[in-house]
C-alpha cells in the first residue's frame, strides 16, 4: 500500500481523485442495507487502488469491524495502520505463508484447505489461531470440495478441542452470475454449515455473500457480508448501475489537454498508465465511451503508449479531461468504461498506474 498521497488542493495535471465524502456516503449505504449482518470492507489490492492506509482507518471511525484483505501481507500491513480493533480477514493462503506472524497479530484466516488447516494449527502458540472455514460450493476458485468437507471439519473439530485452533467462521465464494447458480450454492453452504455443527463446532461468523449478493438476496447475507467494489462506488457490469444501488463512484481519473490540432484534442495519459487501447476499436459504436471535457464527452480516438487522443470538439490547451468518474464533468463512470470492453469496472480503477499520485478531497 505504498499509494502517493497528496492534498487535492495541490492536485498534479494528472491524477486519481479520491472522494471521501463518497466514500462515507457509500459505507453508510452498504452498512444499512446488509444490516443485521456485519460488513467486512474489502481493501484488496491497496483499497482497488483507491489507497488502503487512507480509506480503512476512515472505515473504521464509520464503525467498520471488519476489514478482509486477501492475503498474509496485506493483513499485516492493514494490522500496522489500525492497531488492534478491527478483524482482519486473509484468505488467500498456502502453507507456506508465515501464518504464525499472521497468528501473532490477531489475522483470522481463511482455510479452504487440509493441509493449511494443519499450518495453521501448526503456527498457534499458548492461544488457538483462528480460522474460517471454506467450502467449495462450486465456483471452484478455493476450498475443501463437497466431498472432502465431512473429513475436513471433523479433523478441525479434533484441532480445536485440542486448543490449537478456534473455528469462529464458516464461509464461501459465490459467483453471483446467476440466481440459479447461487441458490445452489447457498443449499451446499447450508449443507456445510449442518456437517460443521454436526461434528460439534459453533462458528460465530456465516459468510457467503460479496458485494451484489449482499445487496440483493437478503437471505445470502448471514452474519457478515464481505463487500469491495460497492463501497468504492463500482456497479455490476450490465447493472443494476450505481443510481439504482444508492452509491457513487469514489475514484476519477483526471488529466489535462496538452495539444489540439486537427481535430483531436492529445492527453497525456495511455496504455502505459492503465487506459484500455482496446476502447479505440469502438469509438463509433453505440457502446462507445468517451473523455469528459467542458462538460461533455469526447470519443476516443487514439491510445499510445503514454499518450491519447479524443475529438477535439470544443476543447481546448488546458481544459481538464476526466477518464471516468461518478459524471460530474460529464465523464463516463469505470463500470460504463468496463461495459465498453466486456470487462468489470473493478479492472478499470485497477489498471489505474500507482505512479499516478492519488489525490483527496472531501
Amino acid at each position: 500500500m505504498s499509494t502517493t498521497q497528496r492534498s487535492d488542493a495541490n492536485a498534479p495535471l494528472t491524477h486519481a481523485r479520491v472522494d471521501l465524502a463518497r466514500f462515507d456516503a457509500n459505507l453508510r449505504t452498504v452498512r444499512s442495507r446488509v444490516a443485521p449482518a456485519e460488513t467486512m470492507f474489502v481493501v484488496k489490492n491497496d483499497a482497488y487502488g483507491h489507497g488502503a492506509d487512507v480509506l480503512v482507518p476512515r472505515a473504521i471511525e464509520h464503525g467498520i469491524r471488519w476489514v478482509g484483505a486477501l492475503d498474509v501481507e496485506t493483513a499485516l500491513r492493514v494490522r500496522s495502520v489500525v492497531g488492534e480493533g478491527p478483524r482482519v480477514f486473509a484468505w488467500l493462503l498456502s502453507s507456506r505463508d508465515d501464518l504464525a506472524a499472521a497468528h501473532d497479530a490477531g489475522i483470522d484466516l481463511g482455510v479452504g484447505d487440509r493441509g493449511v488447516l494443519e499450518a495453521a494449527a501448526s503456527a498457534g502458540t499458548a492461544r488457538p489461531i483462528r480460522v474460517h472455514l471454506k467450502i467449495d460450493t462450486g465456483l471452484n476458485r478455493n476450498g475443501v470440495r463437497v466431498e472432502d468437507w465431512r473429513p475436513f471439519v471433523a479433523r478441525a473439530a479434533q484441532l480445536q478441542a485440542e486448543g490449537r485452533i478456534s473455528v469462529d467462521g464458516v464461509w464461501s465464494h459465490i459467483s453471483e452470475a446467476s440466481d440459479e447458480d447461487d441458490d445452489r450454492a447457498r443449499v451446499r453452504f447450508d449443507s456445510a454449515l449442518s456437517s460443521a455443527e454436526a461434528v460439534g463446532l459453533a462458528p460465530e461468523y456465516r459468510h457467503l455473500a460479496a458485494s451484489a449478493a449482499s445487496f440483493l438476496r437478503a437471505e445470502f447475507r448471514y452474519d457478515l457480508v464481505r463487500v469491495g467494489a460497492f463501497v468504492y462506488g463500482i456497479s455490476p457490469a450490465g447493472g443494476p448501475h450505481e443510481p439504482e444501488l444508492g452509491i457513487s463512484p469514489v475514484m476519477s481519473l483526471r488529466t489535462h489537454v496538452v495539444d489540439v490540432r486537427d481535430g483531436e484534442a492529445v492527453l497525456p495519459l495511455g496504455a502505459w498508465h492503465g487506459v484500455p487501447s482496446s476502447v479505440v476499436a469502438r469509438s463509433t459504436e453505440a457502446s462507445a465511451v468517451g473523455v469528459g471535457i467542458r462538460g461533455h464527452r469526447h470519443p476516443v480516438l487514439r491510445v499510445g503508449r503514454d499518450w491519447m487522443s479524443v475529438h477535439a470538439g470544443d476543447a481546448g490547451v488546458g481544459d481538464e479531461a476526466v477518464l471516468f468518474g461518478p459524471g460530474d464533468d460529464g465523464e463516463p463512470t469505470a463500470t460504463e468504461w468496463a461495459e465498453s470492453i466486456d470487462t468489470i469496472g473493478e479492472e478499470i480503477v485497477l489498471k489505474v498506474d500507482r505512479r499516478i499520485p492519488r489525490t483527496y478531497c472531501g
